[in-house]
């Protein structure tokens, strides 16, 4: 329960940052963040709940950071769906929570797009599905060497929320425009299910690219890096 525990309160505090600072702080009102600040955000809410309860539960906070992990035979398959569902309740509370807060807005109308992902008309380039797919499959793909590759215990300790933070953060920087960036299925249904209409018609593709992409990655590091 401990685990459960800990990767509901990291997948809360990944959504409710990451998304969150999408919603209120890129464009505020003239003068926001912008695309860099929200990628650095959903960077900080990783790197920092890794610190936090990564020694509890190992620190996923994503579907296919989990399925990533046990095809690279770090995590138990028999563990698989309660952490999933820990992370999408988290995730879905997170959002829960935003919709409360923008829904309180002296001119608030309605949510529009909610930071949700899509591809196509949804996509904040306009960029197809096709392309949706190979950024989030190769994008989740090398998330989750890095992740593999930085937890590893040959790897320097102590140091690997810092690259997987920044690993993110770097991930945003490239897909904000392509997918609004999600290679997580967890952070992508909860919006989803606020946004609703054609995002939730385009939601399979965020759970099948990057868990495709993990589970690739997970394999190509269990055969090809994780041996003497």
């Amino acid at each position: 329960m401990k685990k459960l525990f800990a990767e509901f309160f990291g997948t809360f505090w990944l959504v409710f940052g990451g998304c969150g600072s999408a919603i209120f702080a890129a464009g505020f009102p003239d003068l926001g963040i912008g695309f860099a600040g929200v990628a650095l955000a959903f960077g900080l809410t990783v790197l920092t709940m890794a610190f936090a309860v990564g020694h509890i539960s190992g620190a996923h906070f994503n579907p296919a950071v989990s399925f990533g992990l046990w095809a690279g035979g770090k995590f138990a398959g028999k563990d698989l769906l309660g952490y999933i569902l820990a992370q999408l309740v988290g995730a879905i509370l997170a959002a829960g929570a935003l919709y409360l807060i923008v829904s309180g807005k002296s001119d608030f109308v309605d949510i529009g797009g909610f930071a949700a992902n899509g591809y196509g008309d949804l996509s904040p380039g306009g960029y197809s599905m096709t392309s949706a797919l190979v950024a989030e499959f190769l994008l989740t793909g090398f998330f989750l060497l890095i992740i593999l590759g930085s937890t590893n215990e040959r790897a320097p300790k102590g140091f690997a929320p810092i690259a997987i933070g920044l690993a993110l953060t770097l991930i945003h920087l490239i897909s904000i425009p392509i997918t609004n960036t999600s290679v997580n299925p967890a952070r992508s249904t909860s919006q989803a299910l606020f946004a609703g209409g054609d995002y939730m018609g385009q939601l399979w593709l965020f759970w099948l690219a990057p868990i495709a992409g993990a589970i690739v990655a997970g394999l190509i590091h269990k055969t090809l890096f994780d041996k003497d």
